[in-house]
């Protein structure tokens, strides 16, 4: 009896090795990253064999699980009931990745905004010296970028990225298999480009000290936060793109119908919530605060 039809609308999920073994290998990655920057467990500063090996396991690891959910979706596993579930499990992630861009936000908006009162820090150490950093935001000697040119292109090419994504959306819907591959095409490249244009914009941040130089010295939190906010969307940016790739792939594969294509619409989700990301951060990291 433990291999009957079931009697109900829901999967049940066979044992799997992976949420285990993708626990592991993230401990690895993020351990190999720890002694890449600063060493440790007796290995010196540098050695980045074991974060890459780390995330090299966590690829394959999420490789394999999302083989089985694909596989199990193709058994018809997936009813209207999972897919259900599904969807709600996909509106939470997104929820989640919201609250953490919040919490980003919330940084920056504290330092800019309340930059003043950081002028009230007291005499002790060298507290002072970084308190009068502080209190003027932007922090003196942090040359901004011009909003309206590298940022502004990539504002563009996301917002267009987003209508494209919407066209193959569409375009599975009615069934055009054509359109939505160009469609999709399209909207992995505008990805590609998005991410080119930034390293160019972080290279040239670096090399020309525009956030850490000499005269903007204990004002460093204003490079720190950039860097972490738009690293942060520039990595899911990444992942995004990888998403609609392979929704690409499965669409020459014709894995995707217009009843079933939900591995699609998660992807659409997904990037939609990039885009709308960017906008706050172009808006308010590099126009009104920057």
């Amino acid at each position: 009896m433990a291999h009957a039809k079931p009697q109900h609308d829901y999967h049940l999920v066979d044992p799997s090795p992976w949420p285990l073994a993708t626990s592991m290998t993230v401990v690895v990655m993020l351990t190999g990253a720890v002694v890449w920057m600063k060493g440790m467990f007796g290995l010196p500063e540098g050695s980045k064999w074991m974060f890459f090996a780390g995330l090299a396991g966590v690829l394959f690891c999420l490789y394999g699980w999302w083989r089985d959910v694909i596989r199990e979706s193709q058994k018809g596993d997936h009813t209207p009931v999972v897919q259900l579930g599904l969807r709600y499990g996909m509106i939470m992630f997104i929820a989640s990745e919201v609250m953490l861009f919040v919490s980003f936000f919330w940084m920056f908006f504290d330092m800019a905004i309340f930059n003043e009162s950081r002028a009230a820090i007291p005499e002790i150490g060298n507290w002072a010296e970084t308190g009068a950093a502080w209190a003027t935001w932007p922090p003196k000697g942090v040359e901004l970028l011009d909003p309206w040119s590298l940022p502004l292109l990539n504002t563009v090419i996301l917002l267009l990225s987003g209508t494209t994504v919407t066209w193959a959306h569409h375009a599975i819907i009615k069934n055009d298999r054509d359109g939505a591959k160009l469609a999709l095409w399209i909207t992995v490249g505008l990805g590609l480009i998005f991410s080119g244009v930034q390293a160019y914009e972080y290279y040239h941040i670096i090399h020309s000290h525009l956030f850490f130089n000499e005269t903007a010295t204990n004002s460093g939190l204003y490079g720190s936060m950039f860097f972490l906010i738009t690293g942060f969307h520039g990595f899911h940016v990444a992942v995004g793109t990888i998403f609609l790739a392979v929704c690409l792939l499965r669409l020459y594969l014709g894995q995707m119908s217009p009843e079933k294509h939900f591995g699609f619409e998660a992807a659409a989700w997904y990037w939609h919530f990039v885009d709308v990301v960017w906008l706050f951060l172009f808006a308010f990291m590099y126009v009104i605060y920057g």
